[in-house]
């Protein structure tokens, strides 16, 4: 598979043991271009490298009290470009956490936890191939 038709993943969390076992799980299960951010504000920085999803830390305030939390990076990511997907991670099962990353047009929701990369996986995958099917019919009805 070419570069320019895999799939590139930003990851962003300030766990480091987190992002890191993430990270070497996506390379090894994926044929994905993967690149983490330890800080919200390092994933804005990088948007122009145009990323096709990003999973997003909801706290992000572990390393540095200041940092903007995932929210403030949500937001950001969505002014930039809202459509990029954005599946958002947190360590909690709250429910107004969901609702609350929904309202601000994450993606999906995940909670941390040793199943946590399968569903990232499944979900992104169903995005993409649904993404696809999508043009692909948008493609025959222009042609119809």
């Amino acid at each position: 598979m070419k570069n320019e038709e895999k799939i590139k993943l930003f990851l962003v969390d300030d766990d480091a043991v987190f992002l890191k076992s993430l990270e070497i799980e996506f390379l090894h299960h994926t044929d994905f271009i993967v690149e983490t951010y330890a800080t919200g504000e390092l994933c804005l920085a990088n948007l122009d490298k145009k990323p096709d999803v990003i999973i997003l830390d909801y706290h992000l305030d572990g390393i540095d009290k200041n940092a903007i939390n995932g929210i403030e990076t949500l937001d950001k990511i969505k002014e930039f470009d809202p459509n990029i997907p954005v599946v958002m991670l947190s360590s909690q099962d709250k429910i107004d956490v969901a609702i609350s990353c929904m309202h601000h047009k994450a993606f999906d929701y995940v909670v941390k936890s040793e199943t946590s990369f399968l569903r990232l996986q499944k979900n992104i995958t169903a995005y993409f191939h649904f993404e696809r099917i999508e043009k692909e019919l948008n493609w025959y009805m222009a042609r119809m």
